[in-house]
């Protein structure tokens, strides 16, 4: 069976590479699955998380901040600002910058931004699991 070449590289590392079979990321557009064979595709990815689906049981989940997905050829590359394996996020500590971030709704701007990201790693760390 075909499989897709996935590149998962953030601004200060290169995350994850491998195989896989499917990769689930939000985008823009909504939620986008690519499979082997997929149409050649450049997309901006929002605050979210990918999954790359891989054929064995380990499965990988990154929680993204921002970036572009680029499908062509059966590569998948996904650029993103800022990138964190499930298993490299600390939840507690993501726990305590949401409940921060949420007291300073009223009062800060970034606090939105900040609350989003804590979310989106709280809920990368629990789809690993």
């Amino acid at each position: 069976m075909t499989e897709l070449h996935v590149e998962l590289v953030a601004a200060d590392r290169r995350v994850w590479s491998g195989p896989a079979r499917m990769v689930i990321a939000k985008t823009t557009d909504g939620d986008l699955g690519v499979l082997p064979g997929h149409a050649p595709l450049l997309g901006v990815l929002l605050n979210g998380t990918v999954q790359i689906r891989r054929d064995d049981a380990d499965n990988v989940v990154a929680a993204v901040h921002g970036g572009f997905l680029s499908v062509a050829n059966n590569q998948v590359s996904i650029l993103a600002e800022v990138a964190e394996l499930a298993g490299e996020i600390d939840v507690e500590r993501a726990r305590a910058a949401l409940e921060r971030a949420r007291a300073l709704l009223d009062k800060d701007s970034d606090a939105l931004a900040a609350a989003q990201r804590a979310e989106t790693r709280i809920r990368a760390a629990d789809l690993a699991f």
